[in-house]
């Protein structure tokens, strides 16, 4: 498992009854998570003590209950800045398992011998963007909703990145790639983090069991002839390590390459666990 444990400004502090206790800076808040199904005492003081917490309905979806927690707040990773809001469906605008993805990508790009282009699809408010750009890339950021779009530029202004180049893109991630494609443009690196289950401006239905694999075989079309590395985050429960390692595998035959997968996850502070938080594919240049 690759365990996302350099923070400082956030950590899980303990995870029992289907939710987890986290700490986001100087806030902590209380979450549901599926993965938790076991039940141990809740003797720690955050469980009442909490500045939020989002109670998931029977019926779907849930609410947040609030205890003194501002609108809007900051955490640090090293030296990027990202903005917190608690929103729908119980979200704060970042993964920070995640981390790990960043850590290991920001190292692929530094060691390069030469400017470095990355594509992330599904990016969300940014944190692989900022990663990858303060490690020196140059990065096109496509998000179908405006609002997270917007959300990410907020946050590379906090990081210090509004002069990076970034290219901010509000479109349908497939049909971005195919005119990419059309257009004769090149990535030496490609993220996604594509959701379980969405749908397109126009209606379209993207469930991932369907559409991840031909996606990934369009993006190898925009590969450059010795693309850097390739990486899938995936938080959907079908999709294995395994799964997406023979993907990238398949996907990517044609060119050189060495593919690994793993379950991503994060440390327990109150008792060296580890709580698992999806799975990564990563495939990089031999």
């Amino acid at each position: 498992m690759w365990i996302a444990n350099q923070w400082k400004d956030y950590e899980v502090i303990d995870c029992s009854g289907g939710e987890k206790l986290e700490r986001w800076g100087d806030y902590i808040l209380v979450r549901p998570d599926p993965q938790v199904i076991w039940n141990t005492p809740r003797t720690l003081p955050g469980w009442k003590k909490r500045n939020g917490h989002y109670h998931r309905s029977n019926k779907g979806g849930g609410e947040w209950e609030f205890f003194d927690l501002p609108r809007q707040w900051d955490i640090h990773y090293g030296n990027l800045t990202f903005h917190l809001k608690p929103f729908s469906f119980k979200h704060t605008g970042l993964f920070p398992e995640q981390a790990v993805n960043w850590d290991w990508f920001r190292d692929k790009i530094r060691q390069a011998n030469h400017s470095v282009k990355v594509l992330n699809l599904f990016a969300y408010t940014g944190g692989a963007t900022l990663a990858a750009a303060a490690a020196g890339a140059s990065v096109t950021h496509v998000d179908a909703s405006k609002g997270m779009v917007t959300w990410a530029k907020e946050n590379a202004l906090a990081s210090n990145l509004g002069d990076a180049p970034i290219r901010w893109i509000v479109d349908d991630c497939v049909k971005f790639v195919e005119r990419e494609i059309r257009r004769g443009n090149h990535y030496d690196a490609i993220i996604m983090d594509p959701p379980s289950y969405g749908r397109g401006p126009k209606g379209e239905i993207w469930k991932i069991e369907d559409k991840i694999y031909p996606l990934v075989t369009l993006c190898a079309q925009l590969l450059t002839k010795k693309p850097l590395f390739f990486l899938i985050n995936s938080y959907t429960t079908g999709l294995q390590p395994a799964v997406l390692a023979y993907m990238l595998g398949t996907a990517l035959a044609e060119f050189k390459g060495h593919v690994d997968a793993q379950e991503i996850g994060l440390p327990v502070s109150s008792n060296g666990l580890t709580l698992p938080c999806g799975a990564s594919g990563r495939w990089e240049t031999c």
